[in-house]
């Protein structure tokens, strides 16, 4: 910001009542800046809503507090290459309709970083817009119920924007509507609904993120192509706690990646839709949760390689009376495998097969899923193992399993 520019935001500064309840103005200050700016206010609690309409530089380092009083967005951001950095956002209005949040982008190659953004309905809602950074943002949303409250980040219909290194707490969603090459990388998130939510949204990259404590990790709707890599899901407890969860997805590469103490570690349902576009899970740890991979549905088409299933209570579940042996399991690590491994190459002499017993009960009578793991019903599935009523169904077989976990 040039001499002229600072000299006036003093003045302007001077000129107000400096009580301790007042509002200092901040959109004069904007108005006045040319292209290319950066704007520096002095240090204070500032009067919002704020509309920033071309490319300037909005830094608020020296401790600057944009307040929107719970009227609208606090910044409406309707530019090509703005940079709003070290802001503190808070109290947006309390509107779903019009999608109240800390920061509305409808611009492209922004760049939004190192802001915190407290007390608003939305986080960062990125509306047909493209190439902006969202960067190593705080964000938390208004003390509502959990459905009520709004979207940390959200993004409609845009594309090629990168969401990096965000810490999130108590919001409702990250979602991805109709939006597609975005990048999702080194996010936390806990307490919220879907840690990430993508919906008709392709090609998307989601890596190294930590999404913990939420209803959900990450759910893929009727998105095709996206890579789930090398993310720790945690803790999505619950009636409906999934870790990753799919429905009608087709293409998606989910590897290396961490699903722990989840209720469902996965959950897939008529995924692949596409039958020539499969599905490719391998090389994740899918541990201690209460059901390892829940299939909603008796479908075909997913690859099962180099994962390792530990102390889940049930490693794989098909509701109704279907099977998962249209899949493909191949060299994934059985904590609960009874072979051997004899020429010691690594690989069970036999392959490992998953059968239904008693446990039917409660996959095909939802009531009955609260009494899993009771005593009841492990003495029951113990005594059908030891000697069937009936034949038991065959869930899957994989032909090579690993002998030792590597993870």
């Amino acid at each position: 910001m040039g001499a002229p520019l600072l000299l006036f935001a003093f003045a302007l500064l001077l000129s107000q009542p400096l009580f301790a309840d007042d509002l200092l103005p901040l959109q004069p200050l904007l108005d006045a800046a040319n292209k290319g700016d950066e704007v520096k206010p002095p240090a204070g609690r500032y009067r919002g809503p704020v509309y920033i309409t071309q490319a300037i530089t909005l830094n608020g380092e020296n401790g600057v507090i944009i307040d929107a009083e719970g009227k609208g967005s606090v910044i409406s951001l309707e530019s090509d290459g703005a940079v709003l950095r070290n802001l503190h956002l808070v109290n947006s209005g309390d509107s779903h309709n019009d999608i109240d949040s800390g920061i509305q982008v409808r611009g492209n190659f922004n760049v939004i970083k190192d802001n915190r953004i407290e007390n608003t309905l939305f986080g960062i809602d990125v509306g047909e817009s493209k190439s902006n950074i969202i960067r190593r943002n705080r964000i938390s949303s208004k003390p509502y119920e959990l459905g009520l409250r709004g979207d940390s980040i959200r993004l409609w219909y845009s594309f090629n924007n990168k969401v990096i290194d965000n810490v999130i707490t108590d919001s409702r969603d990250m979602v991805a509507w109709y939006s597609g090459d975005n990048e999702f990388s080194g996010n936390v998130v806990s307490g919220g609904r879907y840690s990430l939510h993508f919906m008709y949204s392709k090609y998307n990259l989601v890596e190294n993120n930590h999404f913990s404590k939420n209803s959900v990790g990450i759910f893929l709707m009727y998105s095709d192509g996206i890579v789930v890599r090398n993310n720790y899901i945690a803790s999505a407890a619950g009636a409906t706690g999934v870790g990753i969860g799919f429905k009608e997805t087709s293409g998606i590469t989910v590897e290396q990646n961490q699903v722990l103490h989840c209720a469902s570690g996965l959950y897939i349902d008529v995924s692949p839709f596409d039958p020539d576009l499969p599905n490719v899970i391998r090389d994740n740890l899918i541990a201690f949760n209460g059901i390892g991979i829940r299939f909603l549905n008796d479908w075909q088409g997913n690859t099962f390689t180099a994962n390792h299933f530990k102390g889940n209570i049930a490693q794989v579940v098909v509701s109704g009376a279907g099977s998962a042996g249209r899949h493909l399991w191949q060299g994934n690590f059985w904590d609960d495998y009874e072979g051997f491994d004899n020429n010691r190459d690594g690989v069970g002499d036999t392959p490992y097969e998953l059968f239904a017993y008693a446990d039917r009960v409660w996959m095909d009578i939802g009531g009955a899923q609260f009494f899993m793991g009771s005593p009841i019903l492990e003495v029951i599935d113990f005594l059908e193992r030891l000697a069937p009523f009936s034949d038991p169904l065959l869930l899957l077989r994989d032909q090579s399993p690993l002998i030792q976990a590597n993870k």
